[in-house]
């Protein structure tokens, strides 16, 4: 959310994409106000899971998003893109985590960044895991 502000700052609109169900979370710790006020859009697609479903049950949860939100994200950008010609999603920035979201704007013609959240040295170590395998340092489960 800061890297949206900060983007916002610049003068550009925002459209913040999340789940359904961490959308009502995100809604529901901030005042009406400022849902009403804020300068980036928020707005949710499902991640294919019922609202009962156990969303730690990471497996589960990583299969549903990967089989159900790449459409549901390609339908609200067409969606938005043919309501209004000042709000068109000309860009998509997504957590290398949800890939997929890059592969839906490749395929849509518009342009794309990779975000890492989680700091350098994980990314390092990330893009470093075939090499520690290939040299016997891991194996393919990543034990020592």
């Amino acid at each position: 959310m800061k890297l949206s502000h900060k983007i916002v700052d610049h003068g550009i609109n925002v459209t913040f994409v999340n789940t359904e169900f961490i959308h009502a979370k995100l809604t529901a710790s901030m005042a009406v106000k400022s849902v009403e006020k804020s300068p980036i859009r928020l707005v949710s697609i499902p991640d294919g899971l019922e609202p009962g479903d156990d969303r730690n049950d990471t497996p589960k949860l990583t299969e549903s998003i990967e089989k159900v939100m790449p459409g549901h994200l390609k339908d609200l950008i067409e969606k938005i893109n043919q309501s209004n010609d000042d709000d068109q999603i000309s860009c998509i920035i997504a957590d290398t985590m949800v890939g997929w979201a890059l592969e839906v704007a490749e395929k849509m013609g518009i342009k794309r960044a990779a975000v890492w959240p989680a700091g350098p040295a994980n990314l390092a170590f990330a893009l470093h895991i075939p090499k520690l395998i290939e040299e016997g340092i891991i194996d393919i489960k990543g034990k020592i």
